[in-house]
């Protein structure tokens, strides 16, 4: 859902939920512009962990290959402590990917599979492992809204 306008962010508090609902994410999100506001104030880092949690990966393979921060650096952090604007940002796309990957497979362990699974129409790379550049958030969420509409590659 990185640039599809298709949906309407309040609709549901999924998003919330994935980066660990209201109790760290203190502010409303009703918006696209909230979501900046969000991302320019920074997200806690128990946000991350919350999100990190539903992927199916370990917190080592998330920093480092994701963020490309080392886990050290990543650990060190406490829970309350705000994460820069642009990590924020790429957590929150990578939120809003992931969304969009269990209401498409209507289910958590189906959505996490396929992100870990080699995927022909992404030249046999694993949905997730495009999750460290918004040009591959892009086009995960774009073989999603295929696979939502029939259209299978």
């Amino acid at each position: 859902m990185v640039i599809s306008e298709k949906k309407d962010i309040s609709s549901g508090n999924s998003l919330l939920k994935l980066l660990g609902g209201a109790k760290l994410i203190d502010a409303p999100v009703t918006s696209e512009f909230d979501l900046i506001g969000l991302s320019n104030r920074g997200i806690k880092k128990a946000s991350l962990d919350a999100l990190i949690g539903h992927l199916g990966i370990s917190k080592k393979a998330f920093a480092e290959n994701i963020l490309n921060l080392s886990v050290k650096t990543f650990e060190r952090k406490n829970d309350d402590d705000l994460l820069d604007s642009r990590t924020s940002s790429h957590i929150i796309e990578i939120a809003k990917v992931t969304e969009h990957a269990f209401e498409v497979f209507g289910d958590e362990a189906k959505a996490q599979r396929w992100l870990n699974t080699e995927i022909r129409a992404l030249n046999y790379m694993k949905p997730i492992d495009l999750f460290h550049i918004l040009t591959g958030l892009v086009m995960v969420d774009n073989i999603l809204g295929r696979i939502e509409h029939g259209v299978y590659s």
